[in-house]
């Protein structure tokens, strides 16, 4: 997931937005390392789930990577509260499907699915590494059609 992150990454500029979706444990948080670590910001990324939304200021000149989990944010004005710059960074979203969309014209969408048979219980720093299966939908003007 690192590695694709990577890949992503090496596309973004400001003014991106890429929503994650997918189940706890997917990597979604990894893809995120990857697309910080193709852009060049400080880290360490981590899921942002207590404190909603992390800059990461670039080490290179480019974009800041701002990184949301949007699960527990109920509509567009908790969002707007957050006072997100998205035309200077590049945004990644975890949980912003239906949400966060709205700020942008354009979007890639990047859907991911782990195994069947890992429950809510599953800790994937004590699983193996599994397959996963990701859909990369790009949405609007910049992106065009499905990539």
């Amino acid at each position: 997931m690192e590695s694709l992150g990577r890949e992503i990454g090496g596309q973004l500029r400001a003014g991106d937005l890429v929503v994650l979706t997918g189940p706890l444990g997917a990597g979604k948080t990894t893809l995120t390392r990857g697309i910080g670590d193709a852009l060049g910001v400080r880290g360490p990324i981590t899921s942002p789930t207590f404190v909603l939304a992390r800059t990461h200021p670039s080490l290179s000149g480019g974009p800041e990577l701002v990184h949301v989990d949007a699960y527990r944010v109920a509509n567009a004005m908790e969002l707007d509260d957050l006072d997100i710059d998205f035309a200077a960074s590049v945004v990644v979203a975890e949980w912003g499907r239906g949400l966060i969309e709205s700020e942008t014209d354009s979007w890639l969408e990047v859907e991911i699915a782990r195994p069947e048979g890992a429950g809510e219980e599953f800790d994937p720093s004590d699983a193996p590494e599994e397959p996963r299966k990701v859909t990369i939908t790009g949405h609007g003007e910049r992106w065009g059609a499905t990539t």
